[in-house]
């Protein structure tokens, strides 16, 4: 397909694009033109007024940390594992008593959802099923979905193409081959235009890859996934969802695997943290209270070459990353905060200053798997980014991240103009230079199939901490980021688009075509769960 060709899409009704012309745009925010659908605007008011207020949020620290389950597949064959998973609205506890519980949207009912374990090389199938509510309770859109495995090179009918959206009372098998280097990933919902909303209300989970390794990095129960989210609840609690008209997401309420401000007891030996950024629009500049480094070792592609000490760590939405601490460092009885030192472009409050804290309980039980040597992925495999050079580049194209006409923008584009950006061949290398010109925001970018790797920053080195194979970079305002990567191993049509996901769904997301001839994205619709038969 030529980059000129149009993607074939399902109509969703008036367009963004069409209510501006329209005349429904909304007020104005940081000098630019907001669209606020009118549907939402009494709902926003009422909400934001029935917030709880930041003096009575419940105490950090006060809560113990929990891990979320592993799933369980329904079955294995030689080569596949299969598991089920079903997304429903329950109401949890998140906030402590005398705090009311809050609905959510969830896998299995919980967020985040369970982890699924993978091993390298053996194929998981995962069939979705959506007995979600036909609309939202309180926010009134329909309530389709869409499952993307981040980071996994899925072929492009699995890979959640926004508008291969699961009905309720439908179901999806996604097939995953797991053929990439032992990694951190995470599934989420990618439904067209509400995206934010119901990756908001819960549906977001680890996803592991592992494999047979020497490393002597920790492991068991001394590697802790950790995702972090901020939401706002209401005195009813209800998550309030307030994207102040279409630009952002801004919670009060730091949540750490699903608990707010948590506390873990820790030992004195190190521990292996896999952080991942899973907030709406929120960004983290992490640092511990110690001053104490954090030593990076893992990145949304797997391991990087060396290990990264560095004082803190700007993570963007969806960057995951191996992080190490040293509790060894520290007497049994003291207590080490992370802290989130705040960014250009975030609405910070004092209750986001910190995000969980570790008690040191009791010396080490366990003092194998405690080291971080100083090579750590000698991978050359081809679609290993660290591997490449400038020079090794067939081409490469610019991308501008931009506010234009009150519509999110690439190259002056939106998903809904519906045209193939780019279309390198199968396996080529290409460099992207990804520019975010415009005032007031910043652009965690994700291109979905490849996994590329930083070569310079404003035409400086990268960060010490993104000195790995990334599928996310943060691209700061002002700044240009030049990415190089081997576009495969699987050819078809990809997305790539801004993980701020308020941004994504008004419209910040286009296409791409790896190579010529893959499957169509939309080739394995959704079917009525009246049809669904045991994997």
């Amino acid at each position: 397909m030529s980059p000129n060709q149009p993607v074939t899409r399902r109509s969703h009704g008036l367009t963004r694009r069409q209510a501006i012309k329209l005349g429904l745009a909304g007020g104005l925010l940081g000098g630019a033109a907001l669209l606020l659908p009118l549907e939402r605007a009494a709902q926003t008011e009422l909400t934001v007024k029935d917030r709880i207020p930041e003096s009575r949020l419940p105490r950090p620290f006060t809560a113990p940390l929990k891990v979320p389950p592993v799933a369980r597949p329904l079955r294995r064959t030689a080569t596949t594992d299969f598991y089920e998973m079903t997304m429903l609205m329950r109401s949890v506890r998140i906030l402590p008593e005398p705090f009311p519980k809050t609905p959510i949207f969830g896998y299995e009912g919980i967020t985040p959802g369970p982890t699924i374990k993978a091993t390298r090389g053996r194929r998981i199938v995962v069939r979705h099923i959506n007995r979600l509510p036909r609309r939202h309770p309180y926010l009134g859109y329909p309530c389709t979905t869409s499952v993307h495995l981040h980071g996994n090179a899925s072929e492009p009918q699995y890979d959640g193409w926004a508008e291969d959206v699961t009905n309720p009372g439908e179901f999806k098998d996604y097939v995953y081959p797991n053929e990439q280097d032992a990694r951190t990933l995470w599934y989420h919902d990618h439904a067209i235009h509400h995206t934010s909303q119901n990756a908001y209300m819960g549906c977001a989970a680890f996803y592991l890859t592992d494999e047979d390794s020497e490393l002597p990095l920790p492991k068991g129960r001394y590697d802790v996934p950790l995702v972090i989210q901020d939401k706002i609840f209401a005195k009813d609690g209800r998550m309030i969802f307030d994207d102040n008209g279409e630009s952002s997401l801004f919670g009060d309420v730091v949540l750490v695997n699903g608990v707010p401000w948590p506390a873990m007891k820790v030992e004195r030996r190190k521990y292996l943290f896999r952080i991942l950024n899973a907030s709406t629009s929120r960004g983290y500049n992490l640092a511990l209270s110690s001053g104490e480094p954090l030593t990076v070792v893992g990145y949304d592609g797997g391991l990087g070459p060396a290990p990264q000490p560095v004082g803190s760590m700007r993570v963007g939405m969806a960057e995951r990353y191996g992080v190490v601490i040293d509790f060894a460092e520290y007497e049994v009885g003291e207590q080490v905060i992370l802290r989130n030192l705040g960014l250009d472009n975030n609405q910070d409050f004092d209750s986001t200053r910190d995000i969980m804290r570790f008690d040191v309980a009791s010396e080490a039980r366990d003092l194998t798997n405690n080291a971080v040597p100083p090579v750590l992925n000698r991978s050359t495999g081809a679609h290993n980014p660290m591997i490449l050079e400038a020079s090794d580049a067939k081409r490469t194209r610019d991308f501008r991240f931009e506010r234009k006409n009150g519509l999110w923008t690439v190259n002056g584009e939106t998903w809904e103009d519906g045209r193939v950006q780019a279309n390198p061949g199968r396996d080529e290398v290409e460099i992207w230079r990804l520019t975010n010109n415009s005032g007031g925001w910043f652009h965690p970018v994700h291109i979905h199939l490849i996994d590329f790797k930083i070569l310079d920053r404003n035409g400086g080195p990268p960060h010490d901490y993104e000195r790995g194979p990334k599928d996310v970079a943060y691209i700061g305002e002002g700044e240009t980021v030049r990415v190089i990567a081997r576009f495969g191993p699987k050819k078809g049509k990809y997305m790539m688009h801004c993980h701020n996901l308020v941004h994504e769904d008004h419209d910040m997301m286009v296409a791409f075509e790896a190579g010529v001839g893959g499957p169509d994205p939309m080739s394995a619709p959704a079917k009525p769960i009246s049809e669904m038969r045991p994997l």
